[in-house]
């Protein structure tokens, strides 16, 4: 089942990215989730992340590689995003056409937190990237 709400609004001020960046939303993912390609692997991790942190299942969707997309997205409102780290990066830059991010995304529920530890794969077709799967 589709995420039938719609996403919470963006932050369009200045505040801090929520991929801890360390830059604004608007300048960082904000772009991305606007409709610029990712140059990177990594950006797309990061925009990704943004966009589960802010329960944006369309962007999630569309950054999804086609062999690999599900069907629909159904986010948890409950829980938060709170952190990301990123421990490392295999190739994903601007002139490659795949790569790996390998990650942790610290989580919050009413039941509890707790951390995704992720290596992800990605695949750039004509000029975007997408992730393809994590491991």
């Amino acid at each position: 089942m589709t995420n039938a709400a719609l996403p919470p609004e963006p932050p369009t001020d200045s505040r801090r990215c929520p991929c801890l960046s360390g830059e604004d939303y608007p300048s960082c993912c904000g772009r991305f989730h606007a409709g610029a390609p990712a140059p990177t692997a990594e950006a797309l991790m990061r925009s990704r992340y943004s966009a589960f942190a802010l329960g944006d299942s369309g962007y999630l969707l569309q950054t999804w590689h086609p062999d690999t997309r599900p069907r629909d997205l159904d986010l948890d409102p409950d829980l938060q995003w709170r952190r990301l780290d990123v421990l490392g990066t295999a190739a994903g830059g601007p002139l490659d056409t795949e790569g790996t991010v390998h990650f942790k995304a610290y989580w919050r529920a009413p039941e509890g937190r707790g951390v995704q530890e992720e290596n992800s794969r990605f695949l750039r077709l004509d000029g975007r990237w997408y992730y393809l799967d994590g491991r």
